[in-house]
């Protein structure tokens, strides 16, 4: 199915122009989490520029979908996106994990419009999808509920009993998106802590696995209207994705989970980021 290459093209724009947005708030906040907020963007961006129904002048409205960010150290990736929709000024990313700012590394609802759960440890995210849910169900709405999480969070129990839940309920419209980086603060998933059979894991727990390239946003929408559509059992899915995607020297490096940049470097990161796009969209 796909997209149409006007949707497409304007969607490819729109992550170029995010993935610049983080490598300027990492460089005003000094350093952040930005080998996971590149690996995520195109999710992201599918997320809140095509599919998300929400309403911008109305954050708080009853039957907006939902979006959670299970993998609340990035962000310095999910801000960019909110502050781009409007819920507030871009003008406020500058001062994103500075004292005072109501911008922190982990964001709060309390503080942040347009966020619909605080972060803090990691595993939280999907039985917070999992509430939602059921809350959902049992006042007649239909919103969706979307949930990201790392692979790395995945080696957490508590991931494994709502997804256990979920099943059990037939909760399909909470909808776990696996950004599948395979790296996390200290090296490589499979050094860390082996998660394979991943998508066999997710079988065996009652769910439809859309297993797909996550920086292919033709592949990653079709999974994303497939995984709307499921009516008899829940669907996650798995979006294998590189750390640092679209720019070469972060590309696939653990290292890069959490860094800063000077001047120099970050503008290295915005000839990078369009050199990508533009292999991507004459590709």
């Amino acid at each position: 199915m796909g997209l149409e290459r006007e949707e497409y093209l304007r969607l490819d724009n729109k992550a170029r122009e995010l993935r610049k947005l983080i490598i300027d708030t990492v460089v005003w906040a000094g350093s952040g989490h930005v080998g996971g907020a590149l690996s995520s963007i195109d999710i992201l961006t599918l997320l809140y520029y095509k599919y998300m129904n929400i309403d911008v002048d109305n954050p708080g409205w009853e039957d907006r979908d939902r979006f959670i960010l299970s993998k609340g150290h990035i962000g310095v990736g999910l801000a960019p996106v909110l502050a781009d929709k409007g819920f507030f000024s871009k003008e406020l990313l500058e001062t994103y994990n500075h004292t005072g700012s109501s911008l922190g590394m982990h964001l709060d609802k309390n503080k942040v419009v347009g966020l619909d759960a605080s972060t803090g440890s990691l595993g939280h995210g999907l039985p917070l999808s999992l509430g939602l849910g059921l809350s959902a169900r049992l006042k007649g709405q239909s919103f969706k509920t979307y949930c990201l999480m790392g692979d790395g969070e995945c080696d957490e129990g508590s991931v494994w009993e709502a997804a256990m839940a979920i099943s059990h309920y037939k909760l399909t419209s909470v909808i776990p998106i696996v950004d599948r980086n395979r790296c996390m603060i200290d090296g490589r998933t499979s050094d860390v802590m082996t998660l394979e059979p991943f998508a066999d894991k997710w079988r065996s727990f009652g769910f439809e696995v859309l297993e797909v390239d996550g920086h292919d946003l033709h592949s990653l929408s079709d999974a994303i209207e497939t995984a709307r559509m499921a009516s008899v059992k829940p669907a996650v899915i798995i979006a294998n994705t590189k750390k640092g995607c679209g720019v070469e020297f972060m590309t696939d490096d653990y290292r890069y989970h959490y860094a800063g940049f000077d001047v120099d470097k970050a503008e290295e990161c915005r000839v990078e980021i369009d050199r990508y796009h533009e292999m991507r969209i004459n590709g």
